[in-house]
């Protein structure tokens, strides 16, 4: 009897100190949320659009001054709507810029010019879909936050540097470059070179021409895709980098990509006088700069 009764009182304190626990558990995890909430509160939100409410972009934090706004739902460079825009960074700006919060708001403060706002360092610009319009200017440094005004309002707050991380950037890092394949001695099938109306085949099944394959596999499998002469070229400006259908030299190169025949379209241009040729790929308008050794490889010069 004895043991029963204590197996209950074990039983029953067990109990007890389950019940304690989930209270607890309750407890610390509405203690958190209250925490979390009253952070939120106490933040100083001095933009706060959704980035898909963003239309257009216009800033300069030392990369010069550059233009984005939305066409149909797709980002493009104002001064150029062809220049080829990877989407993902307006994108990232819009969500950037839309929530910006500050450290803190700075009351009685001094001049604009005192903190450096009357001639800002940096500024952004941007649209919402309803035509708002938000200015923000960045003036001097203090630690690691920068003063920033917004519009005309006069109010000077402290921002963390960080939020220009993601508007650091050139309009050329912003380029979609085309992809480049593959290419080497174990998958390229035949290279096609028309020059001057004349065409010089590589094909890999001849076996005498095995040492010709591996050179112009090998030339072919260096090229990179960085360096850009320009993003969107106009057939007016095509003869400019002896790109012109009277002056280029075509390379057609077949290959394999998982067991399957593709095409590659190289045009080889004319020297920019710094070691590099002007080249095109299939139907982009990307000119693009490949160095001298590696166009003379794939042209098994």
């Amino acid at each position: 009897m004895k043991k029963k009764k204590g197996m209950i009182i074990l039983l029953a304190t067990l109990v007890i100190l389950l019940a304690v626990y989930l209270g607890l558990q309750a407890w610390n995890h509405s203690r958190e949320e209250q925490e979390k909430e009253a952070e939120k509160a106490a933040e100083i939100h001095i933009t706060d659009t959704d980035a898909e409410d963003i239309i257009s972009l216009d800033f300069n934090v030392g990369n010069g001054d550059i233009e984005l706004q939305k066409e149909d739902g797709a980002w493009i460079y104002t001064p150029d709507p062809d220049f080829p825009l990877d989407q993902s960074y307006p994108e990232n700006i819009a969500f950037a810029v839309g929530k910006i919060t500050a450290d803190r708001e700075l009351e009685d403060g001094d001049t604009l010019a005192d903190y450096g706002l009357d001639d800002p360092v940096y500024t952004i610009e941007f649209t919402d879909s309803e035509g708002n319009v938000t200015d923000l200017s960045f003036g001097n440094m203090t630690g690691d936050d920068y003063y920033v005004t917004v519009g005309d309002t006069g109010t000077v707050y402290t921002v963390a540097s960080s939020v220009l991380d993601d508007l650091n950037y050139t309009i050329d890092d912003m380029a979609q470059l085309d992809d480049y394949p593959a290419i080497g001695s174990g998958n390229l099938v035949k290279e096609v070179i028309t020059q001057n109306g004349e065409t010089t085949t590589y094909d890999s099944e001849d076996e005498d021409q095995s040492e010709d394959i591996a050179a112009v596999a090998g030339g072919l499998g260096a090229v990179t895709l960085g360096d850009a002469a320009d993003y969107s070229v106009d057939d007016a400006d095509l003869a400019g980098y002896g790109l012109d259908e009277a002056s280029r030299i075509t390379v057609e190169a077949t290959y394999t990509e998982d067991d399957e025949e593709k095409v590659l379209t190289l045009y080889i241009g004319g020297e920019n006088g710094d070691g590099d040729r002007y080249v095109m790929i299939n139907d982009s308008r990307i000119v693009y700069l490949i160095s001298d050794e590696i166009c003379d490889n794939i042209l098994n010069k």
